[in-house]
């Protein structure tokens, strides 16, 4: 550990608190768990307060857990294995992951709960054995759904471990092409009852977004819910592909969906009205037309 990051962490440890130690890479999980708690400092994740309470407590813990370099630590450095929350219910049909990989630039995944009580996982955390048995003990996890190429580490060894289909985008296919099913062209798709896939290139190639129900929007890395905007937003300075598709891709999809979530791979998430979604869908579709290629600049995203 550097002197900097010993001066940044060491109060908070002496203090018996929780702190951030210097292999946080900044990538706004444990914000989005533990917002107030935890914030961005000099280009960092920071524990700006100490937990008040049971509730305050269990989001700290829930980021730490999350945190794909283990960088939010208790004091004494060490986490209490029976206090990891995941997988963490959003609703009575969704549940956070967590424990999410750096080999897919720590973002987030999840369970999608279906009508017969089994599982779909979109994108993957990290693996282990004792993580997919977690995953499964609420019911069989029938289809592993990769929104796109940056979170396909994983896919494979959780889809043979639950028995489960592979999914990816043709575009994205190198990334997975032992993929058991795989999406083509950019027309939506009813891959299982209720569940539609939405091609919509832009972030990558072959880049989708799976809507279930008309309420869950899993939308990988094409948009997500901007703290910073109190709205929805692509992260155009890490557009990999091209921002013109992308604009396309929402000019052409953006009246067809129907949520009220939207649970993206990085950026928050968010519960409003079905309408207010739809209004805030054509809003950003408008706004992404209006964007310019730039240089990839990860610095450059507004959480």
């Amino acid at each position: 550990m550097n002197s900097a990051a010993q001066d940044r962490s060491a109060p908070a440890a002496a203090d018996g608190g929780w702190y951030v130690d210097d292999r946080c890479t900044n990538c706004d999980v444990a914000r989005q768990l533990a917002p107030g708690l935890i914030a961005e400092v000099g280009g960092r994740s920071e524990v700006v307060r100490q937990p008040r309470g049971a509730a305050e407590e269990a989001a700290v813990r829930a980021a730490a857990f999350a945190c794909p370099t283990r960088s939010v630590r208790p004091a004494g450095g060490k986490l209490d294995a029976q206090g990891d929350p995941f997988p963490l219910a959003l609703d009575g049909t969704v549940a956070l992951c967590g424990h999410n990989s750096r080999q897919n630039a720590g973002a987030n995944a999840y369970l999608l709960r279906r009508p017969d009580g089994t599982r779909m996982m979109i994108d993957t955390p990290r693996y282990g054995e004792e993580l997919a048995t977690r995953f499964e003990a609420a019911g069989p996890v029938t289809d592993v759904l990769l929104t796109h190429r940056d979170h396909a580490a994983h896919g494979r060894r959780y889809a043979d471990r639950f028995g489960a289909r592979l999914w990816i985008h043709e575009g994205d296919l190198d990334a997975a092409p032992d993929a058991d099913r795989v999406l083509r062209g950019t027309a939506p798709e009813e891959i299982a009852a209720g569940v539609v896939a939405h091609p919509l290139p832009g972030h990558t190639r072959g880049s989708v977004l799976y809507v279930a129900d008309d309420t869950y929007c899993f939308s990988g890395d094409s948009f997500y819910w901007s703290r910073a905007d109190g709205d929805l937003a692509v992260a155009d300075s890490v557009t990999w592909y091209s921002i013109t598709e992308l604009a396309a891709s929402l000019a052409r999809t953006a009246d067809r969906l129907r949520f009220a979530w939207v649970l993206p791979g990085h950026g928050d998430r968010m519960h409003r009205p079905v309408p207010e979604m739809a209004r805030r869908m054509r809003e950003l579709a408008a706004r992404t037309a209006a964007l310019r290629p730039r240089p990839v600049d990860f610095t450059a995203v507004r959480w």
